[in-house]
């Protein structure tokens, strides 16, 4: 992973008032939940008296009740109340307390900072200048088992449309690779599809390759958009779950007719399309070795690969210095 970043974690609409939640992200299983204000709080999915997971337990006011022995946390992770020592015998409960992790909601979306606290960035990693408020999107979630950096991969990979999506987005039989070229400004990494049909042309430099109307972007550390126009965008947010195993929120947006009603229905179909495309991507990647990547992995890579190379070196950076 690449620490000192804010990670897109899981839509906010999976943390309801009431009722935690427990998830694994980042190697870490956490519990989430809701205080009586609506606020969020993301805690350590276990009690530091006997190990056993908070998020099976319920919500007391602003704080998680263990559904082992009763004992509560709150908001702080601090713990408040230890039943079994009488409610007149609760001072010196500081080792009891469990780590907090902070954590944001913005663009219905959870964020989790995964680094030094000290180091926490306002800015939260979104293509707001992109999807302007009157665009709609639906959602569906799907699981991979293979390492995030695999599946991020996946979405710069211009290279394998003609075959593994030869029946839809990659029709046309454009197996011949331009460039492609690559771009990365202000934080975010920029390519598109610049293929045609291989008539025994030489293809174009990466130079001399240009990016298209339909582009494809990343912001570092997991979230991708696709550019298709400008009244639809597809974006994903790829959760790294573990080592070798990611959770992808993809998104379908629309704004075609500006009529909510309608592009919410629109949208609706658009995430049927999405289904089928990302299931004929996974069939594919999941057998993927090793299943992180990396710069130095054994892969013979090509010029077609350049965005691949790119996000693995800017990776490789951000890594070494995670300041």
């Amino acid at each position: 992973m690449i620490k000192n970043k804010w990670y897109a974690i899981l839509p906010s609409k999976d943390v309801k008032k009431n009722s935690p939640i427990g998830v694994k992200r980042l190697n870490s299983n956490l519990v989430l939940f809701r205080n009586q204000s609506g606020n969020i709080t993301c805690l350590t999915d276990r009690c530091s008296h006997r190990g056993a997971a908070l998020s099976k337990g319920v919500i007391k006011g602003n704080c998680i009740k263990c559904p082992f022995h009763g004992i509560e946390f709150d908001s702080k992770g601090d713990c408040k109340l230890i039943p079994a020592l009488g409610v007149s015998n609760q001072s010196n409960l500081s080792r009891f307390n469990i780590e907090k992790h902070i954590v944001q909601e913005k663009y219905g979306i959870v964020f989790l900072w995964y680094g030094d606290s000290k180091k926490v960035t306002k800015h939260i990693p979104f293509f707001e200048d992109y999807i302007e408020k009157d665009f709609v999107y639906s959602e569906l979630k799907d699981h991979w088992n293979t390492h995030y950096s695999r599946a991020i991969e996946n979405q710069l990979d211009v290279v394998h449309l003609p075959f593994v999506h030869h029946n839809t987005i990659g029709r046309g039989n454009k197996t011949l690779v331009n460039g492609p070229k690559v771009e990365f400004h202000d934080y975010i990494m920029k390519t598109s599809a610049d293929n045609e049909v291989d008539k025994g042309q030489k293809p174009l430099s990466n130079k001399d390759a240009s990016i298209k109307k339909t582009n494809l972007n990343f912001i570092f550390p997991n979230i991708w958009l696709n550019n298709v126009t400008d009244k639809i965008k597809i974006l994903i947010y790829f959760v790294p779950v573990d080592e070798e195993n990611t959770l992808l929120y993809i998104r379908f947006y629309n704004r075609i007719t500006k009529i909510k009603p309608i592009d919410s229905l629109i949208a609706f179909f658009g995430k049927i399309a999405n289904k089928i495309v990302e299931r004929q991507d996974k069939r594919v990647v999941v057998t993927q070795v090793p299943k992180k990547s990396g710069l130095k992995i054994g892969e013979n890579l090509i010029p077609g690969d350049s965005p691949i190379i790119k996000y693995r070196q800017i990776r490789e950076e951000l890594q070494l210095n995670e300041d």
